[in-house]
């Protein structure tokens, strides 16, 4: 099969957030690599709350899900970043570049004992894949190289883990290996379709092993997130998502899950074990960190450290966070140190102690796209997060942000369809610091400013959420923007240096002048009626193309009212919202 070509020169790429194009191929390159990292980011992210709802193992604090999804997050924006570094050379990013950012970005950004692991698999992988000497599978991998990576993924998990367990995701990517070594494919996409199979059959399993998994009638929620990266490695490398062989284990990747019973509850569970949580990355010497797994074996449990040549993530639980740290200290040198209390979520009960400083009673948290609508929000009382072109906000951003509003209620507002797994992973940290958080799930800029207008701080949570989301919901949204190469789109072929103008997303019209097509896209916005028309103009878009389409508005469209604002510069010449 030959090797694919990979995206075309007319289409930009991809976003960590966006599901990259398929462009045939059966191979494991580069391009591929990029395909999965964004797809497994995006399916973690739609799959996040059923695998929280399950998490009863080993600690059942509700949070595997999101743990996965971070610590992804964090492995394609390191993939995008290699190819970004590649965007204006004359050579793409070659295999090993390639996995070995995903697993260095899931080392660096590893969170929990799930995403830990995961880590540690991706870096088994990328072991194999990148090894020297092999020039034979220098710009790819076929099925029997595949084959051997995922087996070192699963030995070096193993590893990572002071005292495994069966019937955890160790399990599950055991299995996945055992299905692409019998399988014995030549081809690339079979080998990982018979890894995905056996994986999945050996989620289904996991409740044989665990007890606490058939008590709560669910299956290990680590391994269902394993399951969902091999379900999206496959449609990476064929286009397909895998159909499903045999019948649903409960609370697999796509069924309904059951969540833990009644009396086992994240909150009672969490004080059965140790009460910290404790990670952090620790620069140091292989021996080093040998005399820290003892000392850390001792301290506590769910000891998992991996990574090697010289960095290292580690995760214990303890009843004495102050000795974990330092036991790091001593071996090297640790950073990024986080402490979790697995009682904080008693902090969210109306009874639990408020803490000593004084909190706003509801806060609005707004990702805006340039200066000036940063400074608009400001003025509706919003804290804002800049999202810069190309580079949209990452989870850990937004969390930070809803904490810096310092508000015991916080409304969040995205204003972009592909943030929204990222608000949600937001909200779900900031909840477990007690914060109560709504995710409006806002689509546009201009939806948000509708929602912040009816915002009231003084009425009741939930009927503000009602409220702002229904505002958001009845605001049409479309943009003028300028094409920057060939590209395909809903509306045809468009060339480099087009005028795109976009309709819920969508492009609906392709000119050439942006007035002209400005008014095209007002007239078919304002066809099914409206009451006001709000456009955001970046600074360099002249003052009278703002005349000319509220002259426009006022003569074509009678009754509705026209404001426009300046929006700094925001990546695109014109926002549009129809009330």
């Amino acid at each position: 099969m030959p090797e694919p070509e990979g995206e075309p020169a007319g289409s930009p790429p991809p976003a960590p957030h966006q599901r990259p194009p398929h462009r045939g191929g059966a191979l494991l390159d580069a391009p591929a690599v990029r395909r999965w990292s964004a797809l497994a980011l995006a399916a973690l992210g739609r799959a996040r709350e059923d695998i929280d709802a399950i998490n009863v193992y080993p600690v059942a604090d509700g949070d595997t899900g999101t743990n996965l999804y971070l610590t992804m997050e964090s492995a394609a924006q390191a993939v995008e970043a290699v190819f970004a570094a590649h965007e204006t050379g004359a050579t793409r990013p070659a295999l090993s570049d390639a996995v070995r950012a995903m697993a260095h970005g899931a080392l660096i950004g590893a969170r929990g004992n799930s995403g830990t692991i995961l880590a540690q698999l991706l870096r088994g992988m990328a072991q194999v894949l990148t090894a020297p000497g092999d020039e034979a599978h220098a710009a790819h991998a076929d099925g029997p190289l595949l084959a051997r990576a995922l087996r070192r993924a699963a030995d070096s998990a193993y590893g990572a883990v002071a005292h495994p367990v069966e019937g955890t995701v160790l399990t599950v990517a055991t299995a996945a290996a055992d299905g692409a070594d019998a399988a014995g494919a030549a081809d690339c996409a079979a080998a990982a379709r018979a890894a995905h199979d056996a994986a999945l059959a050996a989620l289904g399993e996991t409740p044989r092993h665990l007890a606490v998994l058939a008590r709560a009638g669910v299956v290990d929620a680590g391994g269902r997130g394993f399951v969902t990266v091999l379900h999206t490695l496959v449609e990476a490398l064929t286009g397909e998502a895998p159909a499903r062989p045999g019948p649903r284990p409960p609370g697999d990747l796509v069924g309904p899950c059951a969540a833990a019973p009644a009396d086992h509850t994240p909150a009672e569970a969490a004080t059965e074990g140790p009460a910290y949580e404790v990670i952090y990355l620790l620069d140091a010497e292989d021996a080093a960190v040998d005399r820290l797994r003892g000392r850390l074996d001792a301290l506590g449990d769910s000891l998992v450290v991996v990574g090697g040549d010289g960095l290292w993530n580690v995760h214990v639980h303890v009843d004495d966070a102050g000795a974990a740290v330092e036991a790091g200290i001593e071996a090297g040198r640790p950073h990024r140190v986080r402490i979790t209390h697995f009682g904080a979520q008693t902090a969210a009960r109306p009874d639990a102690a408020q803490p000593p400083r004084e909190r706003a009673p509801r806060a609005v948290v707004a990702v805006v796209p340039g200066e000036g609508l940063a400074e608009l929000y400001a003025q509706g009382g919003a804290t804002t997060v800049h999202a810069r072109a190309g580079e949209p906000p990452a989870s850990g951003e937004l969390a930070e942000a809803i904490r810096r509003a310092h508000a015991h209620e916080v409304v969040l507002l995205p204003n972009d369809p592909e943030l929204r797994h990222t608000a949600a992973a937001a909200a779900e940290q900031a909840r477990g610091d007690g914060i109560r958080v709504a995710l409006i799930p806002t689509r546009s800029a201009v939806q948000g400013i509708a929602a912040l207008a009816v915002h009231e701080g003084g009425r009741r949570f939930d009927e503000d959420v009602v409220a702002m989301t229904s505002a958001a919901g009845a605001t049409r949204h479309g943009a003028i923007s300028v094409a920057e190469r060939q590209s395909w789109t809903t509306a045809g072929i468009c060339q480099a240096g087009d005028v795109l103008g976009l309709v819920d997303g969508d492009v609906a019209v392709i000119g050439t002048d942006l007035t002209d097509t400005a008014r095209t896209v007002l007239d078919r916005m304002l066809s099914a009626g409206g009451e006001m028309v709000t456009l955001v103009l970046d600074d360099e878009v002249p003052e009278q193309v703002a005349d000319l389409l509220e002259r426009h508005v006022r003569t074509r469209h009678l009754a509705v009212d026209t404001v426009v604002y300046r929006g700094g510069r925001q990546g695109s010449p014109m926002l549009i919202g129809v009330e």
